[in-house]
Formats: C-alpha cells, sequence, structure tokens
C-alpha cells in the first residue's frame, strides 16, 4: 500500500498545479511603436499618449490606441482616438518570475485558453480511463502501473520545455492518461491484495497521500515562482521509483481469474514469507483455475440488469463528485483569499476526510456515507451562490467544507465502486466510472467560464449535479462486509 502511495503524492501537481502557473499579473499592449517617433519619452508618458484608460481611470488592459505616422507634436496636440486590440503583444512587470500567463500571453483574448488546457488535461484522463481500465484487466494490473509510471515522468519533465503553449496542452494530455492509469491500477492492487475489514483502510491511505501531496504543492508553488522550475519539481521524482520493477507484486486475485496459478502461488508465498507466516501446502493446492476465465466486456455490464443498474447509478455519482470536486479545486484563484494558504486548506481538510472515510464506512455502511456525503457537498456549494462578492472568508469556509465531503465521498466511491463489481469486470466497471468522472472534469473548467455572465452560475451548476447524484444513490445495494465478488 505504501508504495502504491507514494507516486500519489504528485498527483496534485499534475491535477491543480497549473493554478499557480497563472497567477493574474498588471498587464497592458506593448506600445512600443511611439518609441520609433519618440524614444525619449519616459514609460508613463508612453502610457499616457499610447492607452486608453477605463471607468476607473486606469489604463485598459486589452486595448490602445491605434499606431499613426504623425510626429509627436501632432499626437500630443490632437490626442489619438480610435482604438484597436493589442497588435504587438503585451508588456509585463520586469520583476516577475517566468509563469504560464506571461509566457505565453494567456490574457485578454487568450485569457481562455487556461480553462481549455485544464480540460484537455482532463481529456487525457478520460483516454487514460478509456485504455488503461480494459488493458489492466487483461494484460495485468502490475505492467499497467510500471508504463503509467514512466509517462508520467517522460512527459511531466517534458512539459517543463515545451516551447508553445499547444504542444504544452498536448503534454499534459498524456500526463493526464498516465495519471489515469496510475489511480485505477492503485484502486485494483490495493483492493485485491487485502481482506474484506481492511479494504477501505487500504484504498483510504493511498487517497491521503494525495491530501499530503495537496499540503505540499501549496508550500513548493509559494517557494517556486518560475513555472518551468515547478514543473519539474513536480514531476521528475517519480524517476526514483523506478525500482518497483522488482518488488511490486502482481494481483495474486487477477492471476487466479486468468488461470495462472502457479504465478498466483509463488507471490503469496512471497507475501506470507514478508509477514512471517506460512501457508500450508494443503490450502495452496485449492487454488484452482477459475471454471469460466474468459475477459469480460463493456457490454457485460449492461446486459445484466442487476449490473446495469450499478453502473449507470455509480456513473451519475462519479459524475457528480467529480464536477464538484475539480470545480471548488480549480477555484482557488477567485475565491477572494491568498490562494496558496486557501490550497493549503484545502489539501489540509482532505487528510481528516479521507481519514474519516475508514471509520465513517464501517460505521454507516458505503450506502448512506455516498449518498450524505454528496448531498452536503452540493449544498455547500449552492450557500455560496447566495454569498455577497465583499464576503470572501464566508465563501472561502463554505468550499473548504465543501472540499472536505467532496473528497471523502471521492474516497467512499473508489472503495464502493471495487465492491460492486466483479474481479473479472472489476477495471473495467471502475474504468467506466472513471470515464463518466473525466467528463465532468473536461467540462468543470469550462463551466467555470460562465462565470463571466454571472457569478453564480458555476457554483450552481457544481451544486446541484452532487444533489441529484446522492439522491440516486439510494437504489444501490449495501456491500459492508461482503465478500468481493469474482
Amino acid at each position: 500500500v505504501l508504495f502504491l502511495s507514494l507516486p500519489l503524492l504528485l498527483n496534485p501537481f499534475q491535477m491543480i498545479g497549473q493554478v499557480f502557473m497563472v497567477v493574474d499579473v498588471p498587464h497592458h499592449c506593448d506600445t512600443s511603436w511611439i518609441r520609433a517617433i519618440a524614444p525619449n519619452l519616459t514609460e508613463e508618458e508612453q502610457l499616457n499618449l499610447t492607452l486608453p484608460r477605463d471607468a476607473d481611470g486606469a489604463y485598459e488592459q486589452c486595448s490602445m490606441y491605434s499606431p499613426v505616422d504623425w510626429d509627436l507634436t501632432s499626437i500630443v496636440a490632437y490626442g489619438l482616438n480610435a482604438t484597436e486590440k493589442c497588435s504587438s503583444g503585451w508588456v509585463y512587470p520586469s520583476a516577475q518570475p517566468p509563469s504560464l500567463l506571461t509566457e505565453f500571453d494567456l490574457v485578454c483574448d487568450r485569457k481562455d485558453l487556461n480553462d481549455i488546457s485544464q480540460s484537455v488535461y482532463m481529456v487525457g484522463l478520460l483516454l487514460g480511463a478509456m485504455i488503461f481500465g480494459p488493458l489492466s484487466d487483461r494484460i495485468g494490473r502490475r505492467p499497467i502501473f510500471l508504463i503509467s509510471i514512466l509517462l508520467q515522468g517522460l512527459f511531466g519533465v517534458g512539459t517543463a520545455f515545451v516551447p508553445h503553449f499547444y504542444v504544452y496542452m498536448a503534454f499534459r494530455c498524456v500526463v493526464g492518461a498516465s495519471v489515469s492509469g496510475i489511480l485505477i491500477t492503485t484502486l485494483a492492487l490495493a483492493t485485491e491484495w487485502v481482506g474484506v475489514s481492511s479494504r477501505p483502510k487500504a484504498v483510504l491511505i493511498s487517497h491521503c497521500f494525495v491530501a499530503i501531496g495537496q499540503m505540499i504543492l501549496a508550500g513548493l508553488s509559494y517557494g517556486i515562482r518560475n513555472w518551468r522550475l515547478l514543473e519539474i519539481a513536480g514531476s521528475a521524482p517519480i524517476f526514483a521509483l523506478f525500482f518497483y520493477i522488482w518488488v511490486l507484486p502482481e494481483s495474486a486475485r487477477w492471476l487466479v481469474t486468468k488461470g495462472r496459478i502457479e504465478e498466483a502461488k509463488k507471490v503469496l508465498q512471497k507475501a506470507a514469507s514478508i509477514n512471517k507466516r506460512t501457508i500450508p501446502p494443503r490450502l495452496l493446492e485449492q487454488l484452482k483455475p477459475e471454471t469460466q476465465t474468459k475477459s469480460g466486456s463493456t457490454l457485460d455490464l449492461f446486459r445484466k440488469k442487476h449490473l446495469r443498474k450499478v453502473t449507470l447509478i455509480m456513473s451519475c455519482t462519479w459524475f457528480a463528485v467529480s464536477l464538484v470536486y475539480y470545480g471548488l479545486s480549480l477555484s482557488v484563484t477567485s475565491l477572494g483569499l491568498d490562494i496558496y494558504l486557501t490550497q493549503f486548506a484545502f489539501g489540509a481538510v482532505e487528510l481528516p476526510a479521507r481519514f474519516c472515510c475508514i471509520f465513517l464506512l464501517q460505521w454507516f455502511g458505503r450506502k448512506k456515507t455516498q449518498a450524505v456525503l454528496l448531498l452536503l457537498s452540493g449544498l455547500m456549494c449552492l450557500v455560496i451562490t447566495g454569498i455577497p462578492e465583499d464576503q470572501p472568508m464566508a465563501t472561502t469556509v463554505l468550499a473548504i467544507i465543501g472540499k472536505f465531503t467532496a473528497s471523502a465521498s471521492f474516497s467512499t466511491s473508489y472503495v464502493y465502486s471495487a465492491e460492486l463489481f466483479p474481479t473479472v469486470i472489476r477495471q473495467t466497471g471502475v474504468g467506466l466510472c472513471s470515464m463518466s468522472a473525466r467528463v465532468a472534469g473536461i467540462m468543470a473548467p469550462l463551466i467555470r467560464l460562465l462565470g463571466q455572465y454571472h457569478r453564480a452560475i458555476p457554483m450552481a451548476i457544481f451544486g446541484s449535479a452532487p444533489v441529484v447524484g446522492g439522491l440516486l444513490c439510494i437504489l444501490l445495494p449495501e456491500t459492508h462486509g461482503a465478500d468481493l465478488a469474482d
């Protein structure tokens, strides 16, 4: 479980690290054309002559007076009237360290590229769920986990050296796919290597590492303001995990379902020797190939009435919890308080949220826990829509509570899904649910763009979906204490 959890420390860097690479800074159009006419102008004189002012008297950030071929005396005497969009780029504070915003001009008409690139990353998560979920059911959990680690390291570090923003988005898409591969194989291995009583603990301990990673992200992004260095710092450490090739075991449960009994016996005996236990030979001899070992397919999830209901409701649940989780995570910059402190608080509340799940799932079962947590996270977002804009503290506190319940709900959905689907199509089922979550992840940054029409619209959408998802959970069966279905 520790080995599976270590890569998850870096997940927040890939998931929401971009929030700290696109911090808004003052900017204005590059109007150096006037320097050719009057090279001795001071900066203030240049701006005064070439930039219009807004209603508050500040220089416009996205427009300038159209260049003319007059002399300086005429420009001063008559002034410039015709305006146009910035045609020669933008000027930023010279002391500002390189960020995605300043290096690729993510301002004015190009501002939406920031949220669009976050959606492209989420498309990568979706592709990873589509590709790696079924693949891990076919070729094994271990090889997919190792391939995903390699891809995340190579393309994560490669992102720090990209020359163009569109190349950056392509690399981020691949990183998203690799993160998805790590998440779904971690779930499978953590679930399939432990017994019924410890199953939630194994999954949720690994999720606690994501919360710790979020707090580390807040500190690291505060200290490293250069976006390329921050990208390297959040990606390169994964190369230290290549020793997993020799120490990470394949799932014994998966080996048995594939009829590879001798390999299953070897990994079980290795586990027993590490735990200083012995497995009686007669017990090992009871391991027999499954009578039906053919791989399940996505269609199997919809052929059986019971599985069809589970698949549809869990897909809706994952969609709802993903929408509210990413909606809140990506809204750090718009809550009104210091983004580094807010991010640290978001990470800090995730740790007890994930940890509390271990007890909530034992005390109240899977179904009640999932439903109530979803309803609470949705209600927090809906309440935020009614908070005045000049109350950032109240908004942030409610967002932190929403993040707490959304995080706990996300952890619950991982445990619950793994228990609802049978082994032979577990990864396919979880992969399908994960795809639903990734669709929500793609939509979350785009929904934030609706805030330009009314600031309450995004939060209203982020809050409505989990309320519906929580109500649907009532129709699911309880799996607390039940054996895993093979």
